[in-house]
């Protein structure tokens, strides 16, 4: 960051910072629904020890918690559940501020979250935050790149950030990045400032993020362009949302947002990154070769294939917003007929949700044979529930997301079943329930793009194109609701796109009023 004017500190004293925040992706073409439970809150001082690098910057900021909640992918939050969180988020903050002066808020979000009624939730909580702190409290949002940021957001935030990487791997140093913006704005802002300026520019695309990766072009090189924007004199920060392609909203599109002090820099600064996205739209691909599921396991069946050969299950992938709840997966696997002798070539499906399955596979014990049905609870669209006998291989309890885990061998397929959904992306989510995925021939997982760790362990791995509420051809879903022209919806503009930056300064309305 570099400043073309003097700096002047802002708050003589160290500034105290609140913390509050709901992630959540969230899917509206999935039957499930999301509850308060599910969002794990933390409070107090439960926040601040949530994230190390607050510890470290305590010498420049004091940090109070107020209430962050982090959900698991999945359906639309029932109203009553957010009214509870939302309600307890104010309270708590109200409790801050009247023992001690606030001077700046840190908004933990990720941005697509979807509440009953609401079509822009975490514009709708930070008004309500906002009517506690009051209007000259500093705000700096810390985003997932597949958040959306509508005008209405870009106008109650005053920093606004988001991931650069996918999968993020960043997330962390976003959220510091956040937070350092902010304190640095507290303490350091131009002599004369009052607070940065904004350029805000939709963009009319609409892509799942398997087709964005920052692995691969052209999103790596339009990724590679943001710190350069953000190194120009007299911006503070740059960033592109890719949007969430899930949710059949108004507001889901790709967005670049850059603030700072100068405004025909920032304004330069979005209207680059945005001309920069529009004009490599044509070019995205899958971040790996696809097919239908039948290909996909061809293809890992096929002689001379390496293996651990990886297939993503993608159509009800949990990370993504799918109810994880689906068993059409399973269910073609199990149909195999390569798979159904134990001697036949090792399979690991990750996963399908049966708390009856996993209780009666708990009595019976590891080594005991049942007969179980699982899934299909709340998603039965494409198939109905499962029913197995095989042998109980493990069983593990206590996991934050899944509690219970089992796994029930079928064949020489190994079936995770959990007491509830879980995402698989870690090694030892596997070798923690006696599975060897590195030995394995195919592993099928419900999940996208493959996270780190499970690319790591991959020979080989191909996207299968499955159904379910996070179908990754977004045509096949029938959004309604999403503005028009839209790409890939709409291949042919009447007109090019105004991608002119939106500015939105924070000295000319009251920071609660509509922008």
């Amino acid at each position: 960051m570099s400043e073309t004017v003097s700096a002047a500190p802002a708050v003589a004293r160290r500034p105290v910072v609140a913390i509050a925040g709901l992630a959540i992706e969230t899917s509206t073409f999935t039957p499930t629904r999301t509850h308060a439970p599910a969002f794990h809150p933390d409070r107090g001082d439960e926040v601040v020890a949530r994230y190390p690098f607050l510890s470290a910057m305590s010498d420049t900021a004091d940090f109070r918690g107020a209430l962050i909640g982090h959900a698991l992918p999945g359906g639309i939050v029932d109203r009553a559940s957010y009214e509870e969180l939302a309600t307890e988020i104010v309270t708590r903050l109200r409790a801050i501020v009247d023992t001690e002066h606030v001077d700046g808020l840190w908004y933990d979000i990720h941005g697509a979250m979807v509440v009953e009624g609401l079509d822009d939730a975490e514009t709708d909580l930070l008004g309500r935050i906002r009517a506690v702190i009051g209007p000259d409290v500093v705000v700096s949002a810390s985003m997932d790149l597949h958040g959306n940021v509508t005008r209405e957001l870009a106008h109650q935030v005053d920093l606004v950030t988001c991931y650069r990487m996918a999968p993020h791997e960043d997330a962390m140093e976003t959220k510091e990045r956040a937070v350092r913006n902010l304190v640095d704005v507290l303490t350091t802002r131009p002599a004369g400032a009052q607070r940065p300026v904004k350029a805000w520019i939709p963009i009319p695309v609409l892509l799942p993020g398997e087709q964005t990766s920052t692995r691969l072009e052209p999103a790596a090189s339009l990724y590679a362009q943001v710190p350069l924007v953000e190194q120009t004199d007299g911006v503070l920060d740059a960033a592109i949302w890719v949007g969430y392609a899930w949710a059949d909203q108004p507001r889901d599109q790709a967005v670049t947002v850059v603030t700072g002090w100068d405004e025909a820099a920032v304004a330069a600064g979005a209207e680059r990154l945005a001309r920069a996205f529009w004009d490599v739209r044509e070019d995205f691909v899958f971040v790996a070769p696809t097919g239908t599921f039948e290909e996909c396991l061809d293809a890992a069946l096929a002689p001379g294939a390496a293996h651990p050969y990886f297939v993503s299950d993608s159509g009800d992938n949990p990370t993504a917003g799918g109810s994880g709840d689906m068993t059409w997966g399973l269910t073609q696997v199990l149909a195999r007929p390569e798979f159904r002798d134990p001697s036949g070539p090792t399979v690991v499906y990750a996963s399908v949700p049966g708390p009856a399955a996993v209780a009666a596979a708990v009595e019976a014990g590891v080594g005991a044979t049942v007969t179980v049905t699982a899934g299909a609870s709340v998603d039965h669209v494409h198939a109905g529930p499962i029913t197995m006998t095989g042998r109980v291989h493990a069983i593990k309890h206590g996991d934050r997301d899944a509690e219970t885990e089992v796994v029930l061998q079928v064949g020489s397929v190994f079936a995770i079943l959990t007491k509830l959904r879980k995402p698989y992306h870690h090694e030892h989510d596997f070798t923690d329930l006696d599975l060897a995925p590195r030995q394995a021939d195919v592993v099928v997982v419900k999940i996208g793009y493959l996270e780190p760790e499970l690319f790591d362990m991959a020979a080989d791995w191909m996207l299968a194109l499955t159904p379910g509420g996070v179908d990754q051809d977004l045509l096949r879903l029938g959004h309604h609701r999403i503005a028009r022209p839209m790409f890939p919806y709409d291949r042919v503009f009447p007109e090019a796109p105004d991608l002119t930056a939106r500015i939105i300064p924070a000295s000319d309305q009251p920071l609660g009023a509509s922008a």
